[in-house]
């Protein structure tokens, strides 16, 4: 098992590039099972998330290629010969739970584990459930499955969902697009990896308004052609980076950033002290004079603060002049970092979904281990502005959603080295 070193080495410069969304590529890739035709997405990210939804779809007779590099993915679902998506696959990673709505719309039949992936909170799947059921599905649970028909294909309907549920939303969509009539989508979810999704399936031939609001419509059609499209710049990985130069000070350029993309969270860091520039090759992040001002936080459905970025934005807190409060309202079991920055010097009091951040002077290197995939870059930027080594333990959590960051950080000056534990 390997861990990453940080030594703490003063302020970072350079650039660095943004690779495509984790989030949006998952979504993605679930919709060749709605062609027969091939789809292909450039800019793709090399994750290992990336590498389990590929075995999953080949597990149900899809055909996937990762060419230059693993940059670009060249699917075909047209011989899909399985309907099943087996525990032992899905329970690595909670999109598996994408191919549903793909599967039941096309194939009229799906058996699909309740997933796995990181122990942050339920996440249940009964948004997903109610809504293909008001598509027509029928779904059981049993054994550990669920068991969903559509014998006559599934129909459209107006359906609001209970929580701006992105995965639920993403199911739904997919699914509709081969529904007959029209579907009406309300309270959706409204996040970038949404609208990217649309764009790809609107190429394939779907025929979908209302991408980016809270009311989705979708005409369904009776089939869907092949198409090429560029999956969209990783917002979480631009939160991420972003917060480097804030917590370790300097000035680093994230390219192919845009500012849409993260508006809140950039509002966040111009509170705190952080400015952050749009260029034209992305954002140019950089610390003010003094110490980062401690600013609260409260997590929110986009397009409000991220839960993703909660974590990040908890170490930068660690240092800040004054106390923040992190408010943590999309998952019930997201401070589990919180007692590893302790760990680094760090004065943190959690109580329920609520965490009070008092700022020190300094943060000191530590051994502490990630428990998560945002909890594990966490420590890894706090290590950036500790006083020491910060050796960072069970970081495959890392590989899911983040590339080559130790090459990254190295090239804007950080002290980091991955090893292996003996």
């Amino acid at each position: 098992m390997d861990s990453i070193i940080v030594t703490g080495n003063g302020p970072l410069s350079g650039q660095i590039p943004i690779a495509g969304a984790k989030n949006a590529c998952l979504t993605l890739m679930p919709a060749t099972l709605l062609s027969e035709e091939p789809l292909t997405l450039t800019n793709a990210p090399r994750l290992s998330d990336i590498k389990t939804m590929t075995t999953l779809l080949q597990s149900l007779g899809a055909e996937v290629s990762q060419l230059q590099d693993g940059q670009v993915i060249a699917m075909s679902s047209h011989d899909l010969d399985n309907h099943t998506a087996h525990y032992d696959i899905v329970r690595k990673m909670r999109a598996s739970n994408l191919v549903l709505g793909p599967m039941l719309a096309r194939l009229g039949q799906a058996v699909v584990s309740l997933p796995g992936g990181c122990a942050i909170g339920a996440r249940p799947m009964d948004l997903h459930i109610s809504a293909l059921e008001a598509l027509g599905a029928e779904i059981e649970l049993k054994d550990g499955y669920l068991h969903a028909k559509a014998p006559g294909g599934l129909k459209g309907t107006v359906h609001e969902l209970r929580f701006a549920s992105v995965g639920a939303t993403e199911n739904t969509v997919m699914a509709a697009t081969l529904a007959k009539g029209t579907t009406v989508l309300k309270n959706a979810a409204r996040e970038p990896e949404i609208v990217d999704l649309v764009r790809c399936l609107r190429k394939m031939g779907a025929q979908i308004e209302g991408e980016g609001t809270a009311t989705i419509t979708i005409e369904g059609v009776d089939q869907l052609h092949g198409a090429t499209h560029p999956v969209v710049t990783d917002r979480i990985e631009l939160g991420t980076y972003m917060i480097a130069p804030a917590i370790a000070g300097g000035e680093v350029e994230c390219l192919g950033g845009k500012l849409e993309l993260v508006q809140a969270f950039a509002e966040k860091l111009d509170a705190a002290g952080i400015s952050v520039e749009e260029t034209d090759t992305g954002l140019k992040v950089a610390r003010r004079n003094g110490r980062v001002r401690a600013v609260d936080v409260k997590t929110e459905v986009f397009p409000g603060f991220p839960t993703d970025l909660q974590a990040q934005m908890m170490a930068l807190m660690c240092t800040a002049e004054g106390s923040a409060v992190l408010d943590e309202t999309i998952f019930e079991n997201r401070f589990m970092h919180a007692p590893e920055l302790t760990r680094m010097g760090a004065d943190i009091e959690v109580h329920g979904g609520q965490a009070r951040v008092n700022g020190v002077e300094r943060l000191k290197g530590a051994p502490v281990m990630a428990t998560d995939l945002r909890a594990s870059v966490s420590l890894i930027l706090a290590g950036l502005a500790a006083e020491g080594e910060t050796r960072v333990s069970r970081v495959y959590h890392l590989d899911r959603g983040y590339e080559n960051v130790v090459n990254k950080l190295s090239a804007v000056g950080a002290r980091i080295e991955r090893v292996k534990e003996a």
